[in-house]
């Protein structure tokens, strides 16, 4: 009979589904003090979302109450599965501009197969996102660097600005690329709306002033810091409240300015359209480039949020985080949603303590999506426009060009490629540059290794480059480190390098291959080290490695190539010239000093 007691499982068990559905964890210590900054942080971030979500929604081409419907269910979904304390999702406007390309190849803006691809993308979103958290392959937005998400991002809001100068100016132009969207501006120059251009640009030096000086100035007019902050987050509601009375009290329809016009009342009808099977081929590739970068710009703002508060997220707990909140936007008749900064930080500032505040900023724009959507009829789109124009300029970082120009110029070619064929050829075209080149950049660099003579600093057991520093060699020893792991791209470089070296010291007799940065080595380099092995024992050198870290040890030690080397594993550098140098038949020459800059 089994007498074990059955308690423990559940218990093993708890931790797992807590992995899985951070809320568990959160959710057992939730207070009154905590539900209280919940509730204040929402009221703020609400007050900011819900112009956002209408201009976000324009921006992608859609009905302007698809972003408040992309701002319900997926911060619900988010909040369960989210290990961010303070990520705030919903539509954003690099993955609103993403949004606008890849559907506007597949139906006609306007259209009803425009919104089911919308809802389609969004769809596919979600499952590849969730897909990639159930298989852990979070990794694979490394494969996107920081220049390339950063030039991509800067030439995005450059693109995202222009493309709503359309509607400061009162012009119908599109265009997807920077020379199309000036092309057509210029063509449509003469048709400009007087009244659009008054209203846009008074929009914008009121929302510009609200974000560079509303705060300090009010912080000095004796305003608390709580108070100045709401109202500084709540000046594009001012701009969209004073707008609406004006066009409406003045009838300025009537005078050529374009309004959203009527807005459904309501919530939308959970359910997916019906799916077209070339649809969902035409949306796969950018299906996947918008859950890439909108999975990077969602982590990169909760690990910094997460840090200020010493907390830690889960990378691959967030993928299905965010896949199930792309999921959730599409049984809601949404768009593809990811974390956004701004939103996020304000969130964060507003006191948020957890998802909960997300859950409480849902309500209000379901809320609002109820009772509040008849009164943006008369909303001027030049408002929205606004809106976007100012959101988006924060993401234009011509500081971190330069940096990236001053630090790295292989990166810099990265991140200008990326800048140059996003405004030229556009967003999905720039991406993958901007990939394919870091990639290429990569490959070249580690195929050409950094490797060094190097010899012992006098009076340390440290090995240095002989061209940097003054140290001291060994006659009859040559010392070689090599600054990268061995495989099969830089396999043949090492063979080349290993051979010039050995030509230039013809009275070199032993030859130490100094591993400390090689954290693998791969089956052509190991066929490599073999013939470098080989070739010297043909010349009468020993082949020797030192450092040889213990995860490459282990794969070294399961072939036959230690018992062909001619030479011996050496713990450390100092150890492997020291037992080299007491050898020599000579033993009472003197070391050579190397003093090089």
């Amino acid at each position: 009979m089994n007498d074990s007691p059955q308690f423990p499982r559940p218990a093993r068990a708890l931790p797992s589904i807590r992995r899985f559905l951070p809320i568990l964890e959160w959710g057992c210590s939730y207070s009154r003090a905590t539900l209280t900054s919940d509730l204040v942080a929402a009221v703020i971030v609400t007050i900011m979302l819900i112009p956002q979500s209408l201009a976000y929604a324009m921006l992608a081409g859609l009905p302007p109450e698809i972003g408040l419907y992309a701002s319900i269910l997926p911060l619900v979904a988010y909040a369960l599965f989210g290990t961010s304390r303070t990520l705030a999702v919903g539509p954003v406007a690099v993955v609103s501009l993403m949004t606008a390309a890849a559907v506007g190849e597949v139906a006609a803006q306007g259209t009803a197969d425009y919104l089911t691809a919308a809802i389609l993308l969004a769809l596919l979103s979600g499952v590849m996102l969730l897909l990639m958290g159930i298989f852990r392959l979070g990794f694979v937005a490394n494969f996107l660097s920081h220049p390339v998400i950063s030039g991509f991002i800067t030439a995005s809001g450059v693109l995202i600005a222009a493309s709503q100068l359309k509607h400061i100016l009162g012009v119908s132009a599109g265009g997807d690329t920077l020379p199309g969207i000036i092309a057509a501006l210029a063509a449509s120059a003469d048709m400009t709306n007087p009244i659009t251009v008054a209203i846009g640009v008074s929009v914008l030096v009121f929302l510009y002033f609200a974000r560079s000086q509303l705060r300090p100035l009010l912080t000095r007019l004796g305003v608390p810091q709580r108070s100045a902050d709401i109202t500084t987050r709540a000046a594009p509601i001012v701009a969209v409240a004073v707008t609406i009375l004006l066009a409406g009290s003045l009838d300025l329809a009537s005078e050529g300015v374009v309004l959203v016009g009527a807005i459904p009342q309501g919530l939308p009808v959970p359910g997916l359209p019906q799916i077209s099977l070339d649809m969902l081929t035409a949306l796969a590739v950018p299906a996947f480039l918008i859950s890439i970068i909108g999975f990077v710009e969602s982590v990169s703002v909760a690990q910094t949020l997460a840090a200020k508060r010493r907390q830690r997220i889960e990378p691959d707990q967030e993928l299905i985080a965010l896949g199930a909140a792309n999921i959730a936007a599409a049984f809601s008749s949404g768009y593809p949603v990811t974390g956004g900064f701004a939103r996020s930080v304000v969130n964060f500032d507003a006191g948020a303590e957890t998802p909960a505040a997300s859950v409480f900023t849902a309500l209000g724009i379901a809320l609002a999506a109820l009772f509040l959507t008849p009164l943006l009829a008369s909303l001027p789109q030049a408002t929205l426009a606004a809106t976007i124009i100012v959101a988006v300029l924060s993401l234009v970082d011509l500081r971190e060009i330069q940096r990236v120009l001053a630090y790295s110029k292989a990166d810099f070619a990265a991140m200008a490629a990326t800048i140059l064929v996003t405004l030229l050829w556009g967003v999905e075209p720039g991406v993958v540059a901007g990939v394919g080149l870091s990639l290429a950049l990569h490959l070249y660099r580690t195929s050409r290794p950094h490797m060094a003579v190097v010899g012992r600093v006098p009076d340390t057991q440290h090995f240095r480059n002989v061209e940097r520093h003054r140290v001291v060699t060994e006659p009859g020893i040559l010392s070689i480190r090599v600054d990268e792991s061995l495989y099969f791209a830089n396999s043949r470089y090492l063979e080349d390098r290993i051979a010039a070296l050995v030509a230039e010291e013809p009275d070199v007799r032993h030859v130490v291959l100094m591993c400390s940065a090689v954290n693998e080595i791969d089956a052509s380099a190991l066929d490599s080290l073999e013939d470098i092995n080989r070739r010297l024992a043909d010349a009468g050198v020993t082949f020797h490695l030192s450092e040889v870290k213990g995860p490459v040890m282990d794969r070294l030690r399961r072939t036959d190539f230690l018992e062909r080397l001619t030479g011996q594993i050496f713990l450390s550098q100092h150890e492997a010239v020291t037992a080299l140098a007491a050898a020599r038949p000579d033993p009472s020459s003197t070391g050579e000093f190397h003093e090089k800059c």
